[in-house]
C-alpha cells in the first residue's frame, strides 16, 4: 500500500451538498485556497469536486479518498472500487448510522476539533444569559413591562458538562472562565485538565441534583438518545439551566417544555431540536423562557471550510504515511 501511494496521485472527490448552508460548501476556490496552505501534499492530489450527486458516480469508479459521504451508498464498494477512506465534514455522524454501507476496509473520520472555538463562547454567552435570566427580560420588553429583575453574581455556581469531547471541552472550558465549578461526565471518568472532576455516565442521577446549569454536548447514539429522559429532567434543582448544542433527540423536550411552563427551570437555550428544522406550529416556539437557535452554536461562519481542509490535509499526511488517522470513527460507539 505504501508503495501504490507513493508511485501515483490520489485522487479526491469532493462532493457538495446545496441543500447545507453556504458555510459547508469546499468550492473551488476555498479548496484552491487550501491547497497553497498545504502546497507538497496537494501537489500529491488530482481533484474533483461535485455538487449533489451530479458527478459523483464517474468520480467514485476512480476515487481513492473522498470529503463528503455519497448521497447513495448501498454497494459502495463495488461502485468506489480503490477508495479507502472518506472524510465526513461535520461531528456528528449519526445521520450516518448505522454503518452497514461502510465496507469493513474503508475508513471513516469526521469533523471533530474544528468545533471547540465557537462552541466555548456560544456557551459562554449563553450560561450568562441564563444567569441574568436574559430570556425572561426580553419577554418584558416585547411585553412592554417595566419590572426589574435582579441576579446575584454567577462565580462559584456549578456546571455539569455531559460529553467531553470537542464541544464539551469548549463548554468546560468557558464554564471555568466564568468562575463556575465544572463537573464533567462522559463514557469514562479520564481528567479533563477544564473540568474540576470527571465522572462516568453511571453517576449522572445523583449530579444532576448538584447543577445549577446543565450542558449537554454528547453525541447522538443509542445510549445517549433520551438520556435527559423526563424523570432525569425532574432531579434538577430549581432554577437550573439547561444548555443543549448535542442532537436534539438527547432531551426529552415535551417534558423540558413542560417544566419551564411551569417555573420550575431557570431557563433553556436549544441550539439543536427535533426536527430540524422546527415546524412553524411546533408548540416549542411559545415556552417561556427557552431561547432557540438555529443550530448554529458551534460552525465558524467565515472559515468553517478552512478549517476544515486544514485538518484534513494534516490526515492526509499520516494517509501518505500510512499512520493512523486522526477523528477514525467507531463503528460501534457511533462517534
Amino acid at each position: 500500500m505504501t508503495a501504490r501511494r507513493g508511485a501515483r496521485k490520489l485522487r479526491l472527490h469532493i462532493e457538495n451538498f446545496r441543500r447545507k448552508a453556504e458555510i459547508f460548501h469546499i468550492t473551488p476556490e476555498r479548496y484552491a485556497a487550501a491547497a497553497r496552505r498545504h502546497r507538497a501534499l496537494a501537489r500529491r492530489l488530482d481533484v474533483t469536486i461535485g455538487w449533489d450527486g451530479d458527478i459523483v458516480e464517474q468520480a467514485l469508479r476512480e476515487a481513492d479518498v473522498a470529503i463528503g459521504v455519497p448521497g447513495r451508498r448501498e454497494r459502495l464498494r463495488e461502485r468506489a472500487p480503490q477508495l479507502a477512506w472518506i472524510h465526513h465534514p461535520s461531528a456528528g455522524v449519526d445521520p450516518l448510522m448505522p454503518f452497514d454501507w461502510l465496507p469493513a476496509d474503508m475508513v471513516l473520520t469526521n469533523n471533530r476539533g474544528v468545533h471547540g472555538a465557537k462552541a466555548e463562547e456560544f456557551i459562554r454567552m449563553a450560561i450568562t444569559m441564563l444567569h441574568t435570566r436574559m430570556p425572561e427580560v426580553i419577554a418584558q420588553q416585547h411585553a412592554r413591562v417595566w419590572r426589574q429583575v435582579f441576579t446575584p453574581a454567577l462565580a462559584g455556581r456549578t456546571a455539569l458538562v455531559i460529553g467531553l469531547g470537542d464541544l464539551g471541552e469548549g463548554a468546560a472550558r468557558a464554564a471555568r472562565q466564568l468562575g463556575l465549578t465544572v463537573i464533567g461526565v462522559r463514557r469514562n471518568a479520564r481528567p479533563c485538565r477544564h473540568a474540576d472532576r470527571v465522572h462516568t455516565f453511571r453517576a449522572l442521577d445523583r449530579l444532576l441534583p448538584k447543577a445549577d446549569f446543565v450542558v449537554v454536548a454528547v453525541p447522538l447514539t443509542a445510549e445517549t438518545r433520551n438520556l435527559l429522559s423526563r424523570e432525569r429532567l425532574e432531579l434538577l434543582k430549581p432554577g437550573c439551566g439547561v444548555i443543549n448544542i448535542a442532537r436534539g433527540p438527547v432531551i426529552d423536550n415535551a417534558a423540558l417544555a413542560d417544566k419551564l411552563a411551569a417555573g420550575t427551570l431557570g431557563g433553556a437555550v436549544l441550539d439543536v431540536v427535533d426536527p430540524e428544522p422546527l415546524p412553524p406550529d411546533s408548540a416549542l416556539w411559545d415556552v417561556p423562557n427557552l431561547v432557540i437557535t438555529p443550530h448554529i452554536s458551534c460552525d465558524d461562519g467565515d472559515d468553517y471550510v478552512a478549517l476544515t481542509l486544514d485538518r484534513w490535509f494534516e490526515n492526509l499526511a499520516r494517509f501518505l504515511q500510512n499512520k493512523p488517522l486522526a477523528n477514525r470513527v467507531n463503528r460501534t460507539l457511533g462517534y
